[in-house]
């Protein structure tokens, strides 16, 4: 038996709307989905890079601090213990050996007080000293951002110990314990892949890093 339904006839092409977009890939004007748009000069400025500092910046950083200190030291002592002994020009001759260590007590509380406290009050409040200022170097925590006071307190307890002078031969033990810990300190920033000293292990994890 033969078929004879109608074939129905081809369905004609529709005519494009105007406003439907033609099949395929679209020209990007500025960027598709999910790409970046192209930067026209626009926007912030780049991030500067950040890198571990190394041990001979760090050194020089330091170096200027202990000099501008060094020189405010030198004249709150002429001025304020030396007046208080009432020393002609600073001299110590003519003067008891009991004067002598009251003298030498009061001046390693001062200077230990100046040293500690511009370390610690420098790099918790901004981060930088004036040596760090000029060598583009930060000190930092280890999640970022400024250190804690207690940090830059721990990292930085060692310049304080001209305090010892109050007892008898302990200004002699004061220094001498600052240069072990100073040479302790260079060893492990200079062995470290991260330059983290031992005074930035003992304070937590801080880190000095230099920016630019």
């Amino acid at each position: 038996m033969t078929d004879t339904t109608p074939t129905p006839p081809p369905e004609e092409p529709q005519p494009r709307s105007a406003e439907q977009p033609p099949a395929g890939p679209q020209p990007a004007y500025g960027g598709g989905y999910g790409e970046p748009a192209p930067s026209y000069g626009y926007g912030p400025p780049p991030v500067a890079a950040e890198r571990p500092g190394d041990l001979g910046v760090r050194f020089l950083a330091r170096l200027i601090d202990f000099i501008v200190l060094g020189v405010v030291v030198q004249v709150v002592n002429a001025v304020i213990v030396g007046g208080l002994f009432g020393l002609n020009g600073g001299s110590l001759s003519g003067v008891g050996l009991g004067s002598v260590y009251a003298y030498s007590a009061v001046s390693g509380v001062i200077t230990a007080a100046i040293y500690l406290a511009y370390f610690v009050l420098m790099e918790s409040r901004r981060g930088q000293t004036l040596g760090k200022m000029l060598l583009k170097l930060h000190t930092e925590a280890p999640t970022g951002g400024l250190p804690s006071t207690e940090m830059a307190l721990r990292r930085n307890f060692w310049v304080g110990l001209g305090v010892l002078a109050i007892i008898p031969f302990g200004g002699a033990i004061g220094s001498i314990a600052q240069l072990v810990i100073v040479i302790v300190i260079a060893v492990t920033i200079s062995q470290s892949p991260s330059r983290e000293g031992w005074h930035d292990r003992f304070a937590g994890g801080s880190r000095v890093v230099r920016k630019g």
